[in-house]
């Protein structure tokens, strides 16, 4: 029987690269659902995968015959297993340039596919990237505290979100993949359990400054060791690193990064949540729900390839914002709460500060409420409606 298929927001921009480049790149986290939805886009496109240990051999001992054998237009699943296809690929599309939607390339592992995209596939390659089901996707049947916990609870991953594949055993499987099979790929990690305990470091810091010494301290390994696992991470996509703004501020501000987690399902899972409303409940709601929503404008941006940029401010007296959406000419400030009534106490920093900005406009995205006016500069906006900042 086949599987539910949920309609995926950047469709309508993947079918356009197809018409403008030869070769299309769709990167992402494991299990986002990159191969389903170039199928359905590209349903009369031949399908190939490298998870086939056969077809990956075939491809490094003799990538011309390859091609000819599987000739455009192909998709070529988990491209990053052959490196040494691209340069064959760059002379297939060369060979007919004016010919676009000729290859679709998919890769879990975006670092070594992109430093090998960089260098063979320059000009030639539009690339995109592909997170969890967003809300937008998939809305909630309610907008409520309870859904939307339970979503969060639940995670972006199409298995257990669509296909009620179950929760832990899914998480489960997938550290196990990620550990043994990506990490070790990618990066020589020697004590996979050490790492598994920096997963779960992280979780626990989820929606705060990355502060490398204390890690470092509390994990018992370097400084540099940290660095590069968070980047091993980031650049895998199973954590994402928000940025913040200090352009044309003069005040001491933080330079560090916040963290937070690509899936909040993989997030509560490391927490050990044993349900959503023990989630809800918990001490870390109000990160786990930052995490949440910051994460849904970070996939909104990404499937529209959309110019704006994602920060947040704090300065060295403790002042801060959670979010602060740039367009270069002016600025977004959002402070995100799970209060059910919101006073002026939850946003007259940003009130104050707003003068730092170039014409601000002010908002409190909040689990609960309506679209209404605050005050004469700041408005409510419930967190079902968190994309259309940025539309």
């Amino acid at each position: 029987m086949r599987k539910p298929y949920i309609s995926r927001k950047s469709e309508a921009q993947l079918q356009r690269a197809s018409e403008q480049f030869p070769i299309l790149v769709l990167t992402g986290p494991r299990q986002t659902g990159k191969s389903t939805l170039l199928k359905n886009i590209f349903g009369d496109f031949e399908y190939v995968t490298f998870d086939d240990p056969l077809l990956r051999g075939r491809a490094k001992e003799d990538p011309v015959l390859f091609l000819e054998n599987y000739p455009s237009p192909c998709i070529l699943d988990e491209i990053q297993y052959v490196p040494e296809l691209l340069p064959y690929l760059k002379m297939a599309v060369d060979e007919d340039r004016n010919r676009n939607g000729q290859y679709v390339l998919t890769g879990s592992q975006i670092f070594p596919l992109m430093k090998g995209l960089t260098e063979s596939l320059a000009g030639r390659a539009a690339i995109f990237e592909l997170y969890g089901i967003s809300l937008e996707e998939q809305p909630l049947e309610e907008n409520t505290l309870s859904l939307l916990f339970d979503r969060i609870y639940r995670g972006s991953y199409p298995d257990p979100l669509i296909h009620k594949v179950d929760r832990n055993l899914f998480y489960s499987s997938y550290m196990q993949t990620y550990l043994e099979r990506d990490i070790r790929q990618i990066q020589n990690v020697q004590d996979l359990s050490l790492f598994q305990n920096f997963l779960e470091m992280l979780a626990a810091r989820a929606g705060n400054v990355v502060n490398f010494s204390e890690i470092s301290r509390d994990l018992g390994v370097s400084q540099p060791t940290v660095k590069r696992w968070i980047s091993l991470l980031e650049n895998s996509r199973i954590i994402y690193l928000l940025r913040p703004f200090y352009k044309n501020i003069n005040k001491r501000v933080i330079k560090a990064p916040k963290l937070y987690f690509s899936d909040t399902g993989l997030l509560s899972y490391l927490l050990r949540y044993p349900d959503s409303n023990t989630l809800s409940a918990g001490p870390m709601n109000g990160a786990v729900l930052e995490n949440f929503l910051i994460m849904e404008l970070v996939k909104h941006k990404t499937c529209r390839n959309s110019p704006e940029e994602l920060y947040f401010y704090r300065d060295n007296n403790g002042n801060e914002i959670d979010l602060v959406i740039n367009y270069g000419y002016r600025q977004i400030l959002c402070e995100i709460k799970m209060n059910k009534t919101i006073g002026k106490k939850h946003y007259s920093h940003m009130e104050r500060l707003s003068p730092l900005f170039s014409d601000p406009r002010l908002f409190v995205i909040s689990s609960y409420g309506e679209s209404v006016k605050l005050s004469r500069h700041t408005a409510n906006l419930p967190f079902s409606l968190i994309h259309k900042l940025l539309d």
